[in-house]
């Protein structure tokens, strides 16, 4: 922790910050980096409250009075969304706005979690924070909304990121490693990205929230590649023979939901309000890939 982010913490005081999503891969990290740093933090999930009940949000918040929220839970299953608007809806959107109400009652700032599905997701340039938005999927345009919602709090963060990766559930890194018995796979080769590992993501959010740096982020690992190059780049790691045969998006037919070929985030925003990037992508899947093999 520098010098700043020290004195910003002690004009925080003994800080109290709520998680949102501890179950999940990013809502689990944080709580460990909060841990780590001594600042008390109390973790939500199902089980404690359900976001689309604004009684019980309220409820929750008031009992625990936190500083700060982190709000990491989401309805995420981009598939299932097309199918369950409403359901997505609820959580994303209204969730949200329960939180940030919330929030507004006990004088508590609000980070939220949202996605580079917010954009359109064509061309080849870095988007922006303040770039035109237009998401194509049922999740995209509820996280875009959500955005909405959490700004009703005056001491804000909106952090999107892109292909999460963790320890504590399912991602893109664990199906491959599932798979890496098949002689060969087709993943898409045409969306370009950045993955984004969980345990780097952390240590920024719980930096950001004892400052009044507040506004919109993009948060994502150094680098960029595609699915295909992200799959081999896995069974390399993994000293596995699976061959990837890199197709495009328009010859894999599974996915309901409209992908982003473009998930290129500029991080200028990081960069002037003085918050460190994360750390290139190969180096943040080795460490992974690593701790996944010391379970």
């Amino acid at each position: 922790m520098t010098e700043k982010e020290q004195i910003d913490l002690a004009a925080f005081g003994h800080p109290r910050v709520l998680v949102t999503g501890v179950k999940g891969q990013l809502g689990y990290d944080v709580m460990k980096v909060l841990a780590q740093r001594g600042i008390e933090a109390v973790g939500a999930d199902i089980e404690e409250f359900d976001l689309t009940d604004k009684a019980a949000v309220l409820r929750f918040v008031e009992g625990c009075r936190p500083d700060a929220v982190i709000h990491c839970a989401a309805y995420t299953a981009v598939d299932k969304a097309e199918d369950n608007a409403a359901l997505c809806r609820a959580v994303n959107v209204d969730g949200t706005a329960n939180v940030a109400a919330a929030c507004n009652a006990v004088d508590a700032k609000l980070l939220y979690i949202s996605t580079d599905y917010v954009f359109p997701g064509d061309g080849d340039r870095f988007y922006e924070v303040d770039d035109p938005t237009g998401p194509r999927s049922v999740y995209g345009q509820t996280k875009l909304d959500g955005e909405a919602a959490a700004r009703a709090v005056a001491r804000h963060f909106v952090v999107r990121i892109s292909w999460v990766f963790g320890k504590n559930g399912a991602n893109f890194v664990r199906t491959m490693l599932k798979l890496s018995d098949k002689p060969s796979l087709r993943v898409v080769d045409d969306q370009i990205g950045s993955p984004t590992y969980t345990a780097d993501l952390a240590p920024l959010l719980c930096d950001m929230i004892v400052t009044d740096n507040y506004g919109t982020y993009h948060a994502t690992n150094e680098g960029l590649c595609s699915w295909a190059q992200f799959a081999a780049e896995i069974f390399s790691l993994a000293g596995a023979a699976t061959a990837v045969e890199a197709i495009p998006t328009s010859e894999y037919p599974a996915s309901k939901a409209v992908r982003p070929l473009n998930s290129r985030l500029s991080k200028r925003s990081l960069d002037e309000a003085g918050f460190q990037r994360l750390p290139e992508w190969h180096d943040a899947l080795t460490r992974y890939m690593k701790e996944l093999a010391e379970e």
